[in-house]
Protein backbone atom coordinates (compact mmCIF):
# COMPACT_ATOMS: atom_id res chain seq x y z
CA UNK A 1 0.00 0.00 0.00
CA UNK A 2 1.24 3.45 -0.95
CA UNK A 3 1.71 6.43 1.19
CA UNK A 4 -1.23 7.91 -0.42
CA UNK A 5 -3.51 5.14 -0.32
CA UNK A 6 -2.85 5.10 3.65
CA UNK A 7 -3.50 8.20 3.88
CA UNK A 8 -6.78 8.08 1.98
CA UNK A 9 -7.86 4.77 4.59
CA UNK A 10 -6.68 6.87 7.19
CA UNK A 11 -9.28 9.86 6.47
CA UNK A 12 -11.99 7.56 5.68
CA UNK A 13 -11.81 6.32 9.36
CA UNK A 14 -11.44 9.53 10.40
CA UNK A 15 -14.98 10.31 8.23
CA UNK A 16 -16.37 6.95 9.76
CA UNK A 17 -15.46 8.60 13.40
CA UNK A 18 -16.31 12.26 13.22
CA UNK A 19 -20.29 11.93 13.39
CA UNK A 20 -19.62 10.89 17.04
CA UNK A 21 -17.43 12.93 18.26
CA UNK A 22 -19.56 16.11 16.44
CA UNK A 23 -22.49 14.85 18.77
CA UNK A 24 -20.56 15.46 21.73
CA UNK A 25 -19.62 19.06 20.05
CA UNK A 26 -16.17 17.86 19.34
CA UNK A 27 -13.71 16.67 16.04
CA UNK A 28 -10.88 15.36 14.78
CA UNK A 29 -8.06 16.29 12.06
CA UNK A 30 -5.31 14.21 10.51
CA UNK A 31 -2.57 16.00 11.27
CA UNK A 32 0.22 14.13 9.69
CA UNK A 33 1.48 10.27 9.17
CA UNK A 34 4.86 9.53 9.52
CA UNK A 35 6.83 6.23 8.15
CA UNK A 36 3.21 5.10 6.84
CA UNK A 37 2.97 3.47 10.75
CA UNK A 38 2.56 6.16 12.90
CA UNK A 39 -0.59 8.87 12.50
CA UNK A 40 -0.79 12.03 14.15
CA UNK A 41 -4.27 13.69 15.19
CA UNK A 42 -5.92 16.13 16.86
CA UNK A 43 -8.64 16.69 18.90
CA UNK A 44 -10.52 19.20 18.66
CA UNK A 45 -13.74 21.65 20.08
CA UNK A 46 -15.03 19.50 23.74
CA UNK A 47 -12.88 16.72 22.84
CA UNK A 48 -9.76 19.04 23.96
CA UNK A 49 -8.61 18.44 27.95
CA UNK A 50 -11.75 16.06 28.23
CA UNK A 51 -10.72 13.53 30.37
CA UNK A 52 -11.79 10.18 28.02
CA UNK A 53 -10.65 11.56 24.88
CA UNK A 54 -7.25 9.32 25.69
CA UNK A 55 -9.36 6.36 26.15
CA UNK A 56 -11.41 7.48 23.14
CA UNK A 57 -8.17 8.22 20.92
CA UNK A 58 -6.80 4.41 21.85
CA UNK A 59 -10.16 2.38 21.75
CA UNK A 60 -11.97 4.08 19.07
CA UNK A 61 -9.67 5.89 16.91
CA UNK A 62 -6.72 4.12 16.80
CA UNK A 63 -9.00 1.10 16.48
CA UNK A 64 -11.15 2.36 13.39
CA UNK A 65 -7.58 3.91 12.20
CA UNK A 66 -6.33 -0.16 12.31
CA UNK A 67 -9.22 -1.18 10.45
CA UNK A 68 -8.93 0.33 7.11
CA UNK A 69 -5.03 1.16 7.48
CA UNK A 70 -3.79 -1.96 9.64
CA UNK A 71 0.31 -1.55 9.11
CA UNK A 72 -0.48 1.65 11.38
CA UNK A 73 1.06 0.70 14.58
CA UNK A 74 0.08 4.05 16.82
CA UNK A 75 -2.87 7.45 16.61
CA UNK A 76 -1.15 9.92 18.69
CA UNK A 77 -3.15 13.11 19.45
CA UNK A 78 -1.03 16.55 19.23
CA UNK A 79 -1.97 19.78 20.80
Amino acid sequence: MTSEEIKTNVEKALEEIRPFLQNDGGDISLVAIENDKFVKVRLEGTCVGCSVNQMTLKSGVEMTIKKYAPQIEQVVNVD
